[in-house]
């Protein structure tokens, strides 16, 4: 029998499994796929909890001691995360049962076979504290982004239900531990939400320091097909408008005029929802096509298209500069991956952008939605022949001390093995589910 602590990891929109990029696909299923997988090697066993959409079986051996559960909720096929709100009863009976199963296989059979829970985003996060009162587990949470963040950057593009923040307020109440992941979502969590600090450990996303890695600037161009002597900006994220591209198009016509003729200026945006850049397929993509050739620079553009999370290295380090100017931004990985690859980032200074580039030494910090100020921070790497260099090492060696997947899990192991240690769980017992034989034993209570 093993000794390992099993996790039940909640994340009812965003598995491993998904291909990223696409809608409701990113960056939280990069975290839960690290996060899940280095826990395994640091003793967890961990089943990720998502809904199935009908279409893959119930358990999948995804990687040594994680486990996906599909939980067949809902009408068969893809929904959008917001619509999955009135499901969460049913999530909740589905994981429970699940649990239950697994007791009943369990030669322990008066044990809950999981140790503690870890949910991912508010609604995983309300099935977490449903079934903290039935299972008598400890939970941590995290947010990902909160609602009220999400409400105040998206106004009525917001299409969260209106039930969220409430739903927020009652988790921090009763979950055991907060992550937060970054200094922002912490004070955020305080002033907004009246969180207790001392349950708040900030605990950052990473990258992983191997897919993302340094190659040379003009062997990644000549792979690509790219001018070897343009001065490269790079954009690597989905094509929706609060990830701010329109912002880098407007901040060219700005530094192409400081520059004049002297070197040719390009911008390869990466990401969308196809291989080919597809207008259809990606909305945002059509709207940013006819603005660069109202900007009249559309021969200074090239979208790309979505790439493999493989392939990426390649196109961060094809570029002089990374650029992402969001004006929302809980946390943001991509800045990270091109700091992985020795780039520096000029970023927006919102969310956790400004606690992973440290402005002057890994990049530059500028305001969202200011693309003379965008333009103006490119002319320095333009000008400055070393500064991308230096700044890039400097960046490479800070995520390697910080920010990779293995560091940010043995912090995260740090959080559940206090939550364990705090104070013994009694065992008690469930009400007998409609589905319950008599006699048969479950657990927790309402």
């Amino acid at each position: 029998m093993s000794t390992r602590p099993r996790v039940a990891f909640i994340s009812e929109h965003a598995g491993p499994l998904a291909a990223l990029g696409g809608e409701d696909s990113g960056g939280q299923n990069v975290y839960v796929a690290e996060v899940t997988r280095n826990l395994a090697r640091l003793g967890f066993d961990v089943d990720i909890f998502v809904r199935g959409d009908g279409s893959q079986p119930t358990v999948v051996e995804w990687s040594p001691s994680v486990r996906v559960i599909h939980l067949q909720v809902g009408p068969p096929g893809f929904l959008p995360k917001d619509d999955l709100w009135p499901l969460m009863p049913a999530f909740r009976d589905a994981l429970l049962a699940f649990a239950r199963g697994q007791v009943r296989r369990s030669t322990r059979a008066r044990r809950s076979p999981y140790a503690l829970i870890h949910s991912n985003f508010w609604m995983s996060g309300w099935v977490a504290v449903e079934l903290k009162e039935r299972l008598e587990l400890p939970v941590a949470h995290i947010f990902h982004a909160t609602g009220v963040t999400k409400r105040r950057y998206q106004g009525e593009a917001d299409t969260s239900p209106d039930e969220r923040i409430d739903v927020e307020k009652r988790i921090i109440r009763e979950v055991d531990r907060i992550l937060a992941q970054c200094p922002a979502e912490f004070e955020e969590l305080l002033t907004e939400y009246g969180a207790d600090p001392g349950k708040i450990a900030i605990t950052p996303a990473g990258v992983d320091l191997q897919r993302f890695r340094p190659m040379g600037r003009l062997a990644a161009r000549a792979e690509l097909g790219l001018d070897p002597d343009a001065f490269t900006i790079v954009y690597v994220g989905r094509m929706v408008r609060r990830k701010g591209v329109r912002n880098i198009l407007r901040a060219l016509p700005f530094l192409l005029a400081a520059a004049g003729t002297g070197r040719p200026i390009h911008l390869l945006a990466v990401g969308g929802e196809s291989a080919e850049p597809d207008p259809a397929l990606s909305p945002e993509l059509g709207t940013l096509q006819t603005l660069a050739a109202e900007l009249g620079v559309t021969q200074h553009v090239t979208f790309t298209g979505a790439r493999p999370p493989d392939e990426l290295y390649k196109y961060y380090s094809a570029g002089n500069v990374v650029v992402t100017t969001p004006w929302y931004e809980p946390f943001g990985l991509t800045p990270l991956e091109a700091m992985a690859c020795a780039r520096p980032v000029v970023g927006a200074a919102v969310g956790g952008i400004q606690y992973t580039v440290r402005d002057g030494l890994t990049g530059l910090l500028v305001p969202p939605r200011a693309p003379e100020q965008l333009a103006a921070a490119l002319r320095r790497f333009l000008d400055e022949k070393r500064l991308a260099v230096t700044m890039g090492m400097a960046a490479r060696a800070r995520v390697e001390k910080q920010f990779s997947w293995p560091r940010v899990a043995e912090r995260i192991a740090a959080v559940y093995r206090g939550l364990m240690s705090e104070q013994p769980r009694p065992v008690v017992r469930l009400p007998r589910h409609p589905s319950t034989q008599p006699g048969e034993a479950v657990y927790g209570a309402d």
